[in-house]
């Protein structure tokens, strides 16, 4: 193998750890997957700082120093991957500060944060700080050290930010998931999407299901299961048997504004199935979320391809689209708990800067 490869690289670190060439092979492949998985996620940060220089930068008034190249869109779009980055490598109590600085609302039984972006909901493979886990920390910090650890009341994905319900009790937490479970939360996203949905206004109702993708690099995505086909023969509507395993799946749209090739939509889903409004906005509306780089393609994982236009006013190269982030934000929550409590979060500062270069402006 080349002095380079990656397997080489792992070898050295088995070294480092301890684990010569003559422990036993049954002791060193447990750790294996894990520490390719370092490997990779080394390469990933050194990919996102070559030649970059030193730059800082903060998520809700903590202190980063993410690399960053001179080029300024590039420099945007690297430093928000960056922050991601870091964000999985901070110590617990920085994350906790980051949420609490973050913090919207709060009384007696909720707290609601401002989730950023690139911030995992819960754990999973190669993820090393999640919002779950720091939750008792989070708690100390908002109830001075005599709090009980906050509970989770729904989620939002990875890429996605914008207002999150936390309980403070797990009796108030199952509360609110009823709530949501029988859709007595409104909750209002905002998505900047590639294309004009027509109509300009109205509900997709379109079950979602989970496939296997089968390509050189096979992967699992959402996609929709119609309840109706279109007859070949005369072109009517025919209702088919529908999946088992379809949930069914519920989302209101408005155009909120147009330009560039591009939308700004409100989204309001009605029901909360996984990926929900992705899938409906790409495969119902075929407006694929900008920077929805999993859904931009069914076939294959890929950057999303961008018209011109939308590159030009973005100041990008089509071969940097993979570094764009998804524009999805959960901009207004209002949750009937006692008294309604209505909420807003304005999207976060790269959101704002697309918009700003889009020419995309709210009536």
């Amino acid at each position: 193998a080349a002095s380079g490869s990656p397997w080489r690289r792992i070898a050295a670190v088995l070294g480092r750890a301890g684990l010569s060439s003559s422990s036993s092979s049954t002791a060193a492949a447990p750790r294996a997957e894990e520490l390719a998985e370092r490997v990779r996620s080394k390469e990933r940060r050194e990919e996102l700082c070559m030649k970059a220089k030193s730059h800082s930068a903060s998520i809700n008034g903590v202190l980063f120093s993410p690399q960053v190249p001179k080029d300024p869109v590039r420099r945007q779009l690297l430093k928000l991957a960056m922050l991601s980055e870091q964000l999985q490598q901070v110590h617990p109590n920085v994350l906790a500060k980051v949420l609490k600085q973050g913090t919207v609302y709060q009384n007696e039984e909720i707290v609601v944060i401002n989730k950023p972006y690139g911030l995992p909901v819960h754990g999973g493979p190669g993820v090393k700080n999640c919002i779950a886990d720091v939750l008792p920390i989070l708690a100390k910090m908002l109830e001075n050290m005599k709090a009980e650890p906050l509970h989770l009341c729904h989620r939002l994905d990875k890429e996605t930010t914008g207002l999150m319900v936390l309980a403070r009790t797990q009796e108030v937490a199952e509360r609110v998931r009823l709530l949501f479970k029988t859709r007595q939360v409104e909750k209002i996203y905002w998505a900047i999407s590639l294309g004009e949905p027509e109509p300009t206004e109205g509900i997709v109702d379109i079950p979602i299901v989970e496939k296997k993708v089968e390509s050189h690099q096979s992967h699992y995505k959402m996609t929709l299961a119609p309840s109706y086909r279109m007859s070949p023969d005369d072109g009517k509507m025919i209702k088919i048997h529908r999946n088992t395993n379809a949930k069914s799946a519920v989302t209101r749209y408005r155009l909120l504004a147009s330009s560039s090739a591009c939308s700004l939509l409100e989204v309001q889903p009605i029901t909360g199935v996984k990926h929900q409004i992705r899938v409906h906005l790409a495969y119902g509306l075929g407006c694929t979320i900008l920077g929805d780089h999993k859904y931009s393609h069914w076939s294959k994982l890929a950057p999303q391809k961008l018209p011109v236009i939308t590159l030009k006013r973005l100041k990008l190269d089509q071969t940097k689209a993979r570094y764009l982030p998804l524009h999805l934000h959960a901009y207004r929550l209002s949750l009937p708990l006692g008294e309604r409590i209505n909420l807003v979060c304005k999207p976060p500062l790269f959101f704002q800067k697309t918009l700003k270069k889009l020419e995309l402006e709210a009536a």
